[in-house]
């Protein structure tokens, strides 16, 4: 018989022997009850036979073996030995067999995420400086052990016990351990009882109430074990009514400080200079820039910093993730490699001006990560305002282009950059402007050696400004010698 704990392990090992023997699945009865197991025991060493498998096969497995349908060490057993012999797609959800284990993995995946979501723990008296919690639970599927893990990463400070009628997980002084299950332990109520109703009670929306879908979340076989849903039938009684209350009060003022938060804190601020005479009132100014939308999802506005004299101005696109939180420009991985190349052509990055061309992130979410979106014309176009403002301040001799977006602000030309890239070009603003790659596009390469060699022009061009510099200041020095 196999296992109730270390399930996988245990299936895998005596599958793994089955097949090398190759031994077919009509053979072996893997609950014991005949054939292989009992008349034709199976033997202790493993064939000559080899299978293979894939990542997809393992993970399947890992999540059906904890189904509570006993056929579920055959069903597995028969897609390992078509597997191994070829015959068609068993994993496949347009296969038979293979559409019943998806199924089963789905509802072992349903169960964990409900066991996760609705045990509720009680604290239990203790005589330790831990303090102890329990909870009883009723799984569908064995997925006590599987899921257990949750809870010993998120509770690893305390000592706790889940109960279920076929085991139960004990974890004290940070080691978890599996015990034979039984009936429902007698747990206290405590305070969290009633924080759990009070919560679950304020957020209750009368108006939206879809007894389908809650059911769905939430089925009636776990209420009983739920300390906030002795509460349901009173507050769907109550429903109707509470609607009726709410459309006969009618829509009501926001309470003070629910506005965006960018009014709030854009209210507080001193009101910028018409037209800034310096860079530190210009910064002033730009931290409550409304030009465009972007200021509205961006944390802050991030300014340019170094020398504010300096003879080279280096402009970049955008902030990105990093640079929005720090409030800083090139602090993130393409600042990185920026500041390495300019070492690399003895460069001084202190004694540069370095800014961007939009000076807010913008970005699309995607989960937890904030992913860089490229600003259109439209948002270089109003940012224009801020860089002219920045060039006139600091008067460098040459200002340096990192990528088309700053190429594009700072010379009205939208041409691609490839065939532009090393030139120099009249900015806007009148000055010169020196093309190159953006230390972005270079990390974005998916070659290591293009990736070199954009790294070698962006140097040449960065060692190409400083040369340029050297020589207009030594121009300028020349005229003013002779007069």
């Amino acid at each position: 018989m196999l296992p109730d704990r270390g399930l996988p392990a245990a299936w895998r090992a005596l599958a793994r022997r089955a097949i090398s023997h190759r031994i077919p699945p009509d053979r072996i009865d893997w609950q014991g009850g005949g054939n292989l197991f009992a008349d034709s025991p199976l033997p202790t060493e493993t064939g000559p036979h080899e299978v293979r498998v894939g990542r997809a096969f393992l993970e399947l497995a890992g999540s059906v073996l904890w189904h509570s349908a006993p056929e579920r060490f055959d069903l597995l057993y028969q897609a390992l030995w078509r597997v191994d012999r070829g015959e068609g797609a068993p994993l496949s959800a347009a296969d038979p067999l293979g559409q019943r284990l998806g199924l089963m993995a789905k509802a072992v995946g349903r169960d964990i995420h409900k066991m996760h979501a609705f045990v509720r723990f009680r604290e239990l008296p203790t005589d330790g400086r831990r303090r102890s919690f329990g909870a009883w639970f009723e799984p569908a599927h064995n997925t006590l052990e599987p899921g257990s893990t949750f809870f010993v990463k998120r509770f690893a400070d305390m000592d706790w016990l889940i109960a279920t009628p076929g085991l139960t997980a004990r974890y004290a002084a940070g080691r978890l351990s599996f015990e034979p299950g039984g009936q429902r332990p007698d747990l206290p109520d405590d305070a969290s009882a009633a924080l759990w109703a009070t919560y679950f009670a304020s957020i209750f929306n009368p108006a939206r109430i879809k007894l389908g879908a809650m059911r769905a979340e939430m089925p009636k076989k776990y209420w009983k074990n739920l300390p906030e849903t002795r509460h349901i039938p009173a507050m769907l009684a109550d429903a109707e009514a509470r609607v009726e209350r709410m459309r006969e009060a009618g829509a009501t003022p926001p309470r003070p400080g629910a506005g965006a938060v960018s009014t709030r804190y854009r209210a507080t601020m001193p009101a910028p200079a018409d037209l800034p005479a310096t860079l530190c009132e210009a910064r002033e100014a730009a931290m409550q820039c409304r030009r465009c939308g972007l200021c509205e999802a961006a944390t802050q506005t991030v300014w340019g910093e170094g020398d504010s004299s300096a003879r080279l101005m280096i402009v970049g696109e955008q902030p990105g993730d990093r640079e929005d939180l720090a409030g800083r420009p090139f602090v993130g991985p393409a600042g990185r490699l920026l500041r390495e190349a300019m070492r690399g052509v003895e460069l001084d990055p202190d004694a540069v001006w370095l800014t961007n061309a939009v000076k807010h992130f913008k970005f699309s979410s995607r989960g937890k990560r904030r992913i860089h979106q490229k600003p259109d014309r439209r948002e270089i176009e109003h940012c224009r305002w801020w860089l002219g403002l920045e060039l006139a301040l600091v008067r460098p001799r040459l200002a340096l282009a990192l990528g088309a977006t700053a190429a594009l602000a700072l010379t009205g030309d939208s041409r691609p950059l490839a065939s532009r890239r090393g030139t120099i070009e009249t900015g806007l603003h009148g000055g010169p402007v020196l093309l190159t790659w953006h230390p972005s596009h270079i990390l974005r390469m998916p070659d290591r050696a293009g990736q070199t060699r954009l790294r070698h022009e962006l140097e040449a061009d960065l060692a190409a400004g400083r040369r340029h510099v050297a020589a207009a200041a030594r121009q300028s020095t020349a005229l003013l010698t002779a007069d």
